[in-house]
């Protein structure tokens, strides 16, 4: 199989050669800005570095995947947050919240001819014409995380409690926004697109995603013409059940879930992506460690190895490596086995 067959035949659960490797979010480290010489900020701002930056999943650490985007401040800049685009060794911030109530948020006419929006199109562009056979991965924010955006992260989640009805309102008015960045990406190129929506069991109960986010999440589903892979930080044992009757293709998880419980609670009816963990594992540990985990996410049934979110800039080069490596060199523990990638 080609990578780009062998991401678009995991996401169906369905048999690949030899395990699948990708990431859904940023794998930019200080080391692949060295070894590729695209450097942030530009890598955030300009489209060759951002491509060239994001080439490295395949060409530097031999993922299926090449994933453009590595911040999350993109579609911020574009409803105008102030945004610090950071520097070589920090990620861009928003630095300003501007809205109040869902009054205030006016999704801008012209928000595709956006500098922040057109960067991430033309870099798709870009790497589809380069890499025919790569899975590209597009990524856009679903409502819960815009809404972090404009109104700051805990003045939203008090009004989660005292004003439901105006966060209804809110993510309403933002829903537009992920539904036509994910088609425009997908006509760029893309082959499958990240939802990255961050209603993590840290900070978010899960009947709050229940009532407000999962219904939403299946329209999504339902409207975009294309595979989606729904990333949400933490702990989220407790909605993968609701995440996997979403119609969403595809949940990446993190190391605070299991992999064998991530598989039980998915049961057979969404794929799986993760969930090697970033600060002990992939920043700290060994290539040995990092198999090791590798072999657990395997034997769980996980259809698509990957860090569980964007990598530490400071990772070392070897350890995400062998994330692949690990993987291609893993075989059942007996002949009779199930091959658990399948």
């Amino acid at each position: 199989m080609t990578p780009r067959e062998r991401i678009l035949t995991a996401l169906k659960r369905q048999p690949t050669d030899i395990p699948a490797v990708g990431n859904a979010v940023s794998i930019a480290t200080m080391d692949l800005m060295e070894a590729t010489g695209c450097y942030f900020p530009e890598a955030h701002t300009n489209a060759e570095a951002m491509a060239g930056l994001a080439a490295a999943g395949y060409e530097v650490l031999g993922y299926d995947t090449i994933a453009p985007i590595f911040s999350v401040q993109h579609e911020a800049d574009a409803l105008c947050c102030e945004v610090d685009w950071g520097r070589r060794d920090m990620m861009p911030d928003a630095t300003v919240h501007p809205c109040r109530s869902a009054s205030d948020i006016h999704l801008p006419a012209d928000i595709l001819r956006h500098p922040s929006i057109v960067v991430v199109l033309d870099a798709l562009e870009l790497l589809r014409s380069q890499y025919p056979d790569v899975a590209i991965v597009g990524k856009v924010f679903g409502p819960w995380t815009l809404a972090y955006h404009l109104f700051g992260i805990e003045r939203f989640l008090m009004m989660t409690l005292d004003a439901p009805d105006e966060v209804r309102r809110i993510l309403r008015a933002l829903m537009p926004l992920p539904e036509l960045l994910a088609h425009k990406q997908f006509a760029a190129g893309a082959d499958v697109v990240t939802l990255a929506d961050h209603a993590t069991g840290d900070l978010v109960a899960p009947e709050m995603y229940r009532d407000f986010l999962w219904p939403l999440h299946k329209e999504l589903a339902a409207s975009i013409n294309g595979p989606l892979i729904l990333h949400i930080c933490g702990d989220t044992l407790d909605r993968i059940a609701w995440i996997s009757r979403s119609g969403i293709e595809c949940f990446h998880f993190e190391s605070k879930v299991s992999a064998s419980k991530a598989r039980w609670a998915a049961g057979d009816r969404i794929a799986l992506m993760g969930n090697i963990n970033n600060p002990r594992t992939l920043l700290h540990g060994s290539p040995d460690d990092v198999a090791d985990e590798v072999h657990v996410a395997l034997l769980a049934g996980v259809e698509i190895l990957a860090p569980e979110c964007a990598v530490p800039l400071n990772a070392p080069t070897i350890n995400l490596q062998t994330v692949a490596d690990a993987a291609r060199a893993w075989t059942p523990p007996s002949s009779k086995s199930r091959r658990r990638w399948r």
